[in-house]
C-alpha cells in the first residue's frame, strides 16, 4: 500500500486513465450490437453482435475528450455550481453550523450515544439510495457531513463515507430504485418492483455491513486520531471552530434549518413521485437560497458575493466530473464497450447456475468501470443478460439482482465515477487515501454480495 502514498492528484489520475483507454482502443477489437428504441429507452438486440471497422483513438481524441466530457456532463456540472452557490448562502447564515454544534453538544453530554449518530445517518442515506436512487444529490450533503464528522472528533473520510458509502449500498441493495430496478425489470418483462421482500433483506444486510465498517473506523480514530489515514494532512490539522464561535440557534437560524429539512423532504417526494432530476433539484435549492437570504435579512450584494464564492469552491469538483465523463466518451467512440460486453456471453454459457450468476455479477462490476450510470448499464446489458440467465435456468429476478449488485458497489472506488470523485474533491480527500481506506471495505461488500446471490438459486424460487 505504500505506493498509494505517492499517488498523483485526482485530475492527473483521470488524464492517465484517459490515455490508457486510448491505448485499449488500439488493442480491443471494435464491435457493435444492433440497437432498438423501445419506450424511449435504447436496448441491445441479443445475438446481434458483429465486428466493425476499427476506430482507434489518438492524440486528437485525448485533447477533445475534456470538452466533450464537459458538454456531456454540462447539466450536472451546472448543478454543482448552482447548488454550491446556494449552500454558500445558507452557510453564510451560520444555521448549519449552529445545528451541528447542537448535535456535537449532544454527543459531548451523552458520549455513549455519540457513535449512534454515524450509523443513523448511514441508514438514512442508504434508504434514499434504495428508494428513489439518490446519487448526484450526495454532493449537497458532503458540505454538511464532513464538517460535522470533523467537529465530532472523526476525520473527513468518515464524513464523506456517510453519504458516499451509505448511498452506494442503498443503490446496490435497492428495492424500489426507479433508475436501476425499474428499468432493469421493465427490460426483463417482470412486474416493476416485484420481488421486493428479498431485496429488502439484501438491503438490510448490506446497510448493516456499511454501518459496521464505517462506525468501526470512526471509533478507532475517535480513540486515537493518529490512526486516521488523513492524519498530518493540512486540512485535517485545522480544528473546527464550532466550539469557539457564536453558534446560537436563534429564531432565524431555526427557521432556516426547518426550511432546509423541508426542502429535503420535498426533494424526496418530487424524485419519488414526479421523477424530478437535476433541473428541478437545482431550482429547489435556488428557491431555498432566496428564502434564506430573505429570512436572514441578507443584502442582495452580500447574497450574490456568497453565491459566487460557493460556486468557486465547486471548480475542482466540476473539473473532475467533466474529465471523468470525457474518458468514458473515448471508449464509446473507440467502439470497445460492446466487445467487452459480448465476451461475457461466451464465458457464462454452459456453466452451473451459481457460476453463471457470479460471473454476471463480476462482469457487471467490471463494466461499471466504463459505464458508471446505473440506468445506462441496465439498458445496455439487460437485453444480453436475460437470455443468458434463461439458458442457465436462472430466474429473471436473479438477473436483475446480479445487475444491481454489480452496478452498485464499484462506483464507490472507481476513478471513473464522476459523483464519487466529485464528492472526494469537495471533501478534500486525496483519491489515494480514499482508495486505501475503501479497498478492504469493498472486499466486504463484494463477499456479502456473492453470498446474497446464492439463496434465491437454491433455497427458494424467486
Amino acid at each position: 500500500m505504500k505506493i498509494l502514498e505517492k499517488f498523483p492528484d485526482t485530475i492527473t489520475i483521470i488524464l492517465v486513465i484517459t490515455l490508457l483507454f486510448i491505448g485499449l482502443t488500439w488493442i480491443i477489437p471494435s464491435g457493435e450490437f444492433d440497437r432498438t428504441i423501445a419506450n424511449g429507452t435504447e436496448k441491445i438486440i441479443a445475438g446481434s453482435y458483429k465486428s466493425v471497422q476499427a476506430s482507434p483513438q489518438g492524440i486528437k481524441a485525448f485533447l477533445e475528450a475534456p470538452i466533450k466530457g464537459f458538454i456531456s456532463a454540462s447539466q450536472i456540472i451546472a448543478f454543482v455550481f448552482l447548488v454550491g452557490g446556494a449552500f454558500s448562502i445558507i452557510n453564510m447564515t451560520g444555521a448549519i453550523n449552529a445545528g451541528l454544534f447542537n448535535v456535537i453538544e449532544f454527543s459531548h453530554k451523552r458520549p455513549k450515544h455519540k457513535i449512534f449518530i454515524v450509523p443513523f445517518l448511514i441508514v438514512l442515506f442508504s434508504f434514499a439510495g434504495a428508494t428513489f436512487g439518490m446519487s448526484e444529490e450526495i454532493l449537497i450533503f458532503i458540505l454538511i457531513t464532513v464538517p460535522m464528522a470533523k467537529a465530532m472528533g472523526y476525520d473527513a473520510i468518515v464524513g464523506a463515507a456517510i453519504p458516499i458509502v451509505g448511498t452506494g449500498v442503498g443503490f446496490g441493495g435497492a428495492f424500489s430504485n426507479p433508475f436501476t430496478i425499474g428499468i432493469a425489470q421493465g427490460i426483463a418483462q417482470i412486474p416493476i418492483f416485484s420481488g421486493m421482500e428479498y431485496r429488502i433483506f439484501v438491503w438490510f444486510i448490506l446497510t448493516t455491513c456499511a454501518c459496521f465498517v464505517i462506525t468501526h473506523y470512526a471509533i478507532k480514530i475517535g480513540k486515537d486520531p493518529k490512526k486516521s489515514l488523513l492524519f498530518g494532512i493540512a486540512d485535517e490539522k485545522e480544528n473546527s471552530n464550532l466550539e469557539t464561535s457564536d453558534f446560537k440557534l436563534d429564531t432565524a437560524r431555526k427557521i432556516i434549518l426547518y426550511a432546509l429539512f423541508t426542502t429535503i423532504l420535498i426533494l424526496i417526494y418530487g424524485v419519488s413521485n414526479y421523477n424530478w432530476y437535476i433541473n428541478e433539484i437545482a431550482a429547489l435549492f435556488l428557491a431555498l437560497a432566496i428564502f434564506v437570504s430573505i429570512v436572514y435579512r441578507m443584502s442582495i450584494s452580500k447574497a450574490i458575493d456568497a453565491f459566487v464564492l460557493g460556486a468557486k469552491d465547486m471548480m475542482t469538483a466540476a473539473l473532475v466530473i467533466g474529465l471523468a465523463k470525457g474518458l468514458l466518451i473515448i471508449t464509446q467512440e473507440g467502439k470497445i464497450i460492446d466487445t467487452i460486453l459480448n465476451s461475457i456471453v461466451s464465458i457464462t454459457q454452459n456453466t452451473p447456475k451459481a457460476v453463471s450468476a457470479e460471473c454476471i455479477f463480476f462482469f457487471q462490476s467490471f463494466l461499471n468501470f466504463f459505464i458508471p450510470s446505473g440506468s445506462g448499464q441496465a439498458s445496455l446489458t439487460m437485453p444480453i443478460i436475460i437470455p443468458i440467465c434463461d439458458a442457465s435456468e436462472i430466474s429473471r429476478q436473479m438477473a436483475v439482482l446480479t445487475f444491481q449488485l454489480g452496478d452498485g458497489f464499484t462506483n464507490l472506488i472507481i476513478p471513473t465515477s464522476g459523483v464519487t470523485m466529485g464528492a472526494l474533491s469537495l471533501a478534500k480527500i486525496p483519491y489515494s487515501k480514499w482508495f486505501k481506506w475503501m479497498l478492504p471495505r469493498m472486499v466486504v461488500f463484494l463477499i456479502a454480495s456473492m453470498l446474497l446471490i446464492l439463496p434465491p438459486l437454491y433455497l427458494f424460487n424467486w
